[in-house]
């Protein structure tokens, strides 16, 4: 298990509150969690931000 899901896993609010406030374009729908899906999460973050997969686990794991 990563870091990165760690991170997911233990502090979500916190997450989604970060990511929000970095990319405006994200929305509760593209940062719907459920444990055991953290690749599909990273996936729509990536899609929606135009970013690559480390640099959305990058900034997760800065949080």
């Amino acid at each position: 298990m990563s870091a990165t899901t760690d991170k997911i896993k233990g502090n979500w609010n916190t997450v989604k509150g970060s990511l929000k406030q970095k990319y405006g374009e994200l929305t509760d729908d593209d940062l719907t969690y459920a444990e055991g899906q953290e690749d599909e999460l990273i996936g729509r973050i990536q899609k929606k931000t135009g970013k690559s997969k480390q640099e959305v686990k990058d900034f997760i794991d800065s949080i």
